[in-house]
């Protein structure tokens, strides 16, 4: 029967198995991408880890430039590690810093709005145009996300999903719209490990039929809709695809018993007011689930930019009241300094994570976890929360083909990536070298996880010099 859309009001609702769900106001569209996923003998993994406001970079004639700089001194195979990232030192063998490297997108615009591109690289400003694609985390989460119960696990320190260009989570799907990211480590352990009620498989059926209804009464509706309105639903309903996927995939799960961990061994019930202990405990989390095969992609946001949040508050854990405001305080005395041991607080809970997975081995001899893990951690911000040159580190993935060991500077001609000293904006002076597009890495990270890409964001080709 013909609808007349006319004569639609907005509590028009599609109905399915006893229940409602209501229309959107159809107003603008985007387009929808089917997930698939392909099973793997061996799991490969992956996990993002963002850090906000950028690191310590004082110029070559300042006092502090030898022990607090973020980017070691020298390149390759040959280079030293300052105080602020010495705590590599005993994982380099399953580790490659990268400098010199950015999202070509985000070069212009000012590091407190870019944690939204760290994983997506898309071209976003911060008006009503604001529109952001899907990260490289639920790329490859559409591609194995099928195989375990949970198709990733998005977590941050603030929560939610924040606002556009102050983004609190890292992951955003197809239609670029932000993933809501958990901040409480005890809810992430439920999640993964408590037996819910047994009542779960007859109200996952009924989801289903109801699910099954309300997309048939949708597609009757499509047609008598302009193009515009037409793109709006399509929008909408795709929401509603991505819940019959998750209930097709809890109705997989639902009988299947949750992986058994003594829950005594691990802290949850912790806030970032005990900064280190809660940094510990969030990276817990992923191990656990990584550990279990729960899920094999996970993204961790540990602040949001322009020191907004409960994430501000971590700088405790080295003396310090509020982390973004030791970004500022550079050009005071020590001000290098107290930002690098900040920095070097992050670096040294990243490293523990990291080498949990290394002395965690994989069953049948296929090495350890690290090995078949790959880690991308670092910030879209670099000195001063200018967008170029970001701190990154690539750790794991040897069973993949990555070769470590070294330090990778592209910085060009200025390998201090554009840093100076003062409270100058980045954006009032001119860097006077090109970066590397990071969207290469990520092609590369991609296709060593075993995906079939050339391209990321629309930027096509690699970065064969990650690998051995």
């Amino acid at each position: 029967m013909a609808i007349n859309f006319q004569q639609l009001d907005r509590r028009r609702f599609l109905r399915g198995a006893g229940t409602a769900l209501a229309l959107p106001l159809l107003t603008s569209g985007l387009p929808l991408t089917a997930a698939t996923s392909e099973g793997e003998e061996n799991p490969k993994r992956l996990a993002c880890i963002y850090f906000p406001d950028g690191v310590p970079m004082p110029l070559r004639e300042d006092p502090a430039f030898e022990d607090w700089s973020w980017f070691p001194h020298g390149g390759g195979t040959d280079f030293k590690l300052t105080k602020c990232t010495d705590v590599f030192e005993p994982l380099l063998s399953d580790v490659t810093i990268l400098s010199g490297f950015s999202h070509p997108e985000a070069r212009k615009i000012h590091g407190h709005r870019n944690a939204d591109q760290f994983l997506t690289a898309a071209k976003i400003r911060r008006d009503v145009t604001y529109k952001n694609t899907i990260s490289l985390d639920q790329i490859y989460a559409e591609h194995v996300g099928d195989q375990t119960r949970f198709s990733s696990l998005v977590m941050s320190t603030d929560g939610g999903i924040g606002t556009p260009c102050a983004a609190q989570t890292l992951s955003f799907n197809r239609m670029g719209r932000p993933i809501p990211a958990e901040q409480s480590p005890k809810r992430i352990f439920d999640m993964l490990f408590v037996k819910k009620d047994a009542d779960a498989a007859r109200r996952l059926a009924m989801s289903e039929s109801a699910l099954d209804e309300m997309l048939a009464d949708a597609k009757d509706l499509r047609g008598t809709l302009s193009a515009e309105d037409q793109g709006r639903l399509d929008e909408y309903l795709n929401s509603v695809r991505e819940a019959e996927i998750r209930v097709q995939k809890a109705k997989e799960w639902v009988h299947k018993p949750l992986p058994v961990v003594d829950q005594s061994l691990f802290e949850q019930d912790v806030s970032p007011d005990s900064p280190r202990l809660y940094l510990q405990s969030m990276f817990d989390m992923i191990y656990l689930a990584f550990k279990t095969d729960s899920t094999r992609v996970a993204t961790y946001q540990i602040g949001r930019e322009n020191g907004a949040g409960v994430s501000d508050r971590l700088a405790r854990a080295v003396g310090f009241s509020l982390a973004h405001k030791l970004t500022h305080d550079t050009k005071f005395p020590g001000g290098w300094e107290n930002l690098g041991k900040y920095c070097r607080f992050l670096n040294e809970e990243f490293v523990r994570f990291a080498t949990r997975l290394k002395e965690t081995p994989e069953p049948a001899g296929t090495g350890t976890m690290l090995d078949n893990s790959l880690l991308f951690f670092g910030s879209a911000s670099s000195a001063f929360h200018l967008s170029r040159n970001y701190p990154l580190v690539l750790a794991g993935g040897k069973n993949m083909g990555f070769k470590h060991g070294r330090y990778l500077n592209y910085a060009g001609a200025n390998p201090m990536g554009g840093a100076w000293n003062g409270g100058i904006e980045p954006y009032q002076r001119e860097i006077n070298h090109d970066d590397q597009s990071l969207t290469r890495v990520f092609v590369t990270m991609l296709q060593q996880l075993g995906m079939e890409t050339e391209s990321f964001a629309g930027v096509t080709g690699n970065f064969p010099e990650l690998l051995s």
